[in-house]
């Protein structure tokens, strides 16, 4: 594991204009993330950036409200990914709402047919004979599809939110706020996201024509459809702009309180979290691993299905399916990440000596028995792990490897693989996706060949600097803000994520216990260095039990989070250990006890408080 370097944010409050009802350290702590007056924190439904700023909206608007008056069969292609899948789920149940006569979905196999509305797809979704096609969180780069289609004589709707290639699809309409010409504020939204706005700007066209009433409908409300978009955003890992915490915020309030489709309530409940101290890292950590272990694993119908029914009985039972599938994939993932582990350790021995802790600048990972449906995560951890862009590639047959690849900051990774394409023509098969996450395809014997052009293209966009990980803090904590109160004040504040990142402090702390909990978590019990009487509980998830418990660490320099830790009723606060590293050796020698605790440094206190532990889950 690569040593890094704490830093800490920039905290600029000379232009900022905070009401003094807004506590010093969220005001700190929003400077930080650029957020300058009040009404960049709103959280209200009514700061949501109107739906007509979207290009093709209003086409889109009148091409669904032919087909619900003439009811056409509808028919939508989603994704296998929990965005795909909250966006599918969305789709079907909005507009069975708003009385569509014949609305069905189909999600691509990612096995048998790879990603979005392919014109094998399309030869399956002949046979539910539909008058339109919509596709959610997919399409924009499904040139061949949508005109497969369209030669049929199916009408195509496109919503998503990848970015868009040199050449667009020729499908009847195009909703995406990263399609040319569109100057919708909210570049972030998930493909969620845009089926929402869609089908909000749809509810308001008829609501003016009187279609409920004239056809004897309840009028939906859209904020009941937003469990789902809060659920597809946070775990699409998209950035969460004032927009999208807008929409994030309003869905977990309404998990928290229960109005949500029992599928959601099941999912938090097989992944043991309690659902009215729900958090938006919970829906990116707990329920969207569970949801997306269908997709990676087995089909995603299983997912969509569970988020479509209404009866909470069978929502428990696929919630508990998906559970099963997710801890499948977390055994195959941790197989994966060992070999790939092994594979860079035989790398680095490799190279000269005088360079014997040098790698690709960026990497490229690939075995044969590797499982197509978990590669996006093994990239994810190679990338934590490293600090590099990596790639990772799984065979998929036909002499044809298909890698997902995860980037670090300052790599728009899509422009990479665009930009590689354009230099070595025919080696990518095809490419598409953001700028930290992307998928490729190319002719296995090609492996090599790309190996090379991607760490030359690496190397032409990152600096050796740019490789060494930064975990970038608030500061530090005084002891009056090291509190259960503050670390409730930042709970309430959220909604945290990508691109709007939770807080993070830093600080040197004593050891006063420290022991393995959950196979592979490290628990302690610290004090700030400079008041050993102030004893907190603080975890570190996966941590490396080479180095970990080590009894002869006594101070440690620590980057961490503040939790709210609730135990049998009675809440303490809990320090989440995002990077720990020794300071210096303790001067006095250790009375250790079997548990691994340090007896000769406890107090009443600190035993009662070792007792507070938080259920581990390790999703």
């Amino acid at each position: 594991m690569m040593q890094k370097a704490i830093k800490r944010r920039l905290v600029d409050l000379s232009h900022t204009d905070f009401s003094p009802d807004i506590p010093s350290i969220l005001q700190r702590i929003y400077s930080a993330r650029q957020i300058k007056t009040p009404n960049q924190l709103a959280r209200g439904l009514n700061g949501l950036c109107a739906p007509g700023k979207l290009k093709g909206i209003t086409a889109a608007v009148s091409l669904l409200e032919q087909a619900l008056k003439k009811k056409w069969h509808i028919l939508v292609i989603g994704d296998f990914d929990a965005d795909g899948a909250t966006s599918c789920a969305l789709a079907v149940s909005a507009l069975q709402a708003f009385g569509a006569a014949d609305v069905k979905y189909l999600v691509p196999n990612r096995f048998e047919y790879g990603y979005g509305l392919t014109p094998e797809i399309v030869e399956v979704a002949v046979k539910y004979s539909p008058d339109l096609i919509i596709t959610v969180d997919n399409g924009i780069s499904s040139i061949d599809g949508v005109a497969a289609a369209r030669a049929l004589g199916t009408r195509v709707l496109v919503t998503d939110h990848h970015l868009a290639g040199s050449e667009l699809p020729e499908a009847d309409v195009i909703v995406n706020p990263n399609q040319p010409g569109c100057n919708f504020p909210s570049k972030n939204l998930a493909g969620v996201g845009v089926i929402f706005y869609v089908l909000m700007a749809l509810r308001g066209h008829l609501r003016s024509i009187n279609w409920f009433e004239q056809n004897d409908l309840p009028e939906p409300n859209m904020a009941n459809f937003l469990d789902l978009v809060a659920l597809g955003t946070v775990a699409d890992v998209v950035p969460l702009d004032e927009n999208n915490r807008i929409l994030v915020y309003q869905g977990l309030q309404r998990i928290k309180a229960g109005v949500a489709r029992p599928g959601i309530l099941a999912l938090i409940e097989v992944g043991k979290r309690q659902r009215h101290r729900l958090v938006a890292s919970d829906l990116g950590f707990v329920v969207g691993p569970r949801l997306n272990a269908a997709g990676r694993l087995d089909d995603m119908s299983l997912g969509i299905n569970c988020l479509l029914t209404d009866d909470p009985y069978l929502a428990k039972e696929m919630a508990e399916q998906l559970d099963d599938l997710n801890q499948d994939r977390k055994n195959i993932e941790a197989s994966m990440q060992q070999e790939a582990i092994k594979s860079l350790d035989a790398l680095r021995v490799d190279v000269a000596q005088e360079q014997q802790d040098e790698l690709p600048y960026g990497l490229c990972l690939f075995d044969d028995s590797w499982h197509q449906g978990v590669i996006g995560i093994l990239a994810s951890r190679i990338k934590e792990r490293y600090h590099r862009p990596v790639i990772a590639f799984a065979d998929v047959g036909d002499g044809q490897i298909k890698g997902s690849a995860r980037s670090i900051e300052g790599l728009h990774i899509r422009d990479a693989l665009d930009s590689i394409a354009a230099r070595c023509p025919g080696l990518l098969t095809k490419f598409g996706g953001h700028a930290m996450a992307a998928g490729l395809s190319l002719d296995k014997a090609s492996f090599p060949s790309f190996c090379v052009a991607y760490d030359d293209e690496v190397k032409r966009r990152l600096s050796k600097d740019d490789l060494v990980a930064d975990v970038l803090t608030d500061g530090v904590l005084t002891k009056h803000e090291l509190t259960l109160t503050t670390a409730h004040i930042i709970r309430e504040a959220g909604p945290w994520g990508q691109g709007f990142p939770e807080p993070v402090f830093d600080g040197e702390f004593k050891v006063l216990q420290q022991r393995i909990v959950g196979e592979k978590h490290l628990k302690m019990v610290v004090a700030p260095a400079d008041d050993e009487q102030q004893t907190l509980d603080a975890i570190y998830f996966n941590a490396d039990l080479d180095k970990w418990p080590n009894l002869d660490i006594g101070v440690v320099s620590i980057a961490y989070r503040l939790d709210v830790n609730e135990f049998r009723g009675q809440q303490n606060l809990q320090l989440m250990i995002e990077y720990i590293q020794a300071v210096v050796e303790p001067t006095q020698t250790s009375q250790v006890d079997e548990t691994g605790y340090d007896m000769s440094i406890l107090d009443q206190t600190v035993l009662q408080n070792s007792e507070l532990e938080c259920e581990i889950d390790s999703s």
